[in-house]
């Protein structure tokens, strides 16, 4: 079983992170933030992973600390649990729809972290208990610490809550794919370089 447990502890954040990639999308979230625990919930059931987290971050500052924490935790998490990447399909995109939000989002591991995130919130904008600034703080933390390349377009959308939903969904359906297991292919790395 791909399985991972990680702990980070700073003068900011005291996190356990808990993830196996082979499960069934049962999770149990508590970041500190109402809505960015719907969006770690929605990444976890659409994802058909198992993620546990906690996190005891300084929120009297604000979430900034424990959501970018949170990223680099599970992005330690996925490298850790697909040890060599052999057999997976490295590869995994969605193009979902949330109500009038579309949403596109690609992903590759392949050991080179780059996130380009073309998603527009309105500037200094909660939605939630959430600064939407965050969302994209966590997931530049999590492809520095995955060492994954990350595209997000958004396609069409009004309603932040809708965009955002549509945001985590997609990037749980593309993780999904690009960590199965490729029957076929098993015992082969999906890269000529010998390496990811």
């Amino acid at each position: 079983m791909r399985k991972s447990q990680i702990s980070r502890k700073t003068t900011e954040t005291d996190i356990a992170l808990s993830l196996v990639v082979d499960g069934t999308g049962v999770y149990d979230v508590k970041s500190g933030s109402g809505f960015f625990d719907h969006m770690l919930e929605l990444l976890a059931r659409h994802g058909a992973f198992d993620l546990s987290v906690r996190c005891d971050g300084d929120t009297e500052v604000d979430m900034h600390h424990s959501v970018e924490d949170i990223g680099i935790c599970l992005g330690e998490a996925f490298r850790e649990a697909l040890g060599d990447k052999r057999g997976i399909r490295r590869y995994g995109s969605c193009i979902l729809p949330m109500d009038e939000a579309l949403v596109l989002c690609a992903l590759d591991f392949s050991g080179r972290a780059y996130l380009g995130f073309d998603i527009v919130f309105p500037p200094e904008y909660k939605v939630g208990d959430l600064d939407t600034e965050l969302i994209r703080e966590f997931f530049a933390a999590f492809v520095r610490s995955a060492g994954v390349t990350l595209h997000f377009r958004m396609l069409a959308g009004d309603n932040v809550h809708h965009i955002a939903e549509a945001v985590f969904k997609s990037f749980g359906r593309a993780l999904r794919e690009a960590c199965s297991v490729d029957a076929a292919r098993a015992d082969v790395l999906p890269s000529t370089k010998g390496t990811l």
